[in-house]
């Protein structure tokens, strides 16, 4: 990102005419652009950089199969099975 804070900002003072970056070449403005293409398309891919971490996902994976050890007739959904839904729905008589 700060590649592309830099670029921004070259490019404005380009634009605006402030010197020494008016007299530069726009292949040396534009570069850092070039440059954070690359971090984001390339770099950051390559070495799984782009993934967020989430600390409370693996926390919340080793509760799920805790749960699930523990009833292993709940459903992923959190409900009982039907075998209790059937029993009472079952009219006497």
């Amino acid at each position: 990102m700060p590649f592309v804070w830099a670029g921004m900002l070259l490019l404005v003072l380009r634009l605006i005419g402030v010197e020494p970056v008016a007299g530069w070449s726009w292949f040396v403005v534009l570069a850092p652009f070039a440059v954070a293409v690359t971090w984001f398309e390339v770099i950051q891919p390559m070495f799984g950089l782009d993934r967020r971490r989430d600390a409370g996902q693996e926390f919340e994976n080793v509760r799920r199969r805790r749960i699930e050890a523990m009833f292993p007739n709940l459903r992923a959904g959190g409900r009982r099975s039907d075998t209790r839904s059937k029993a009472s729905s079952e009219k006497p008589g």
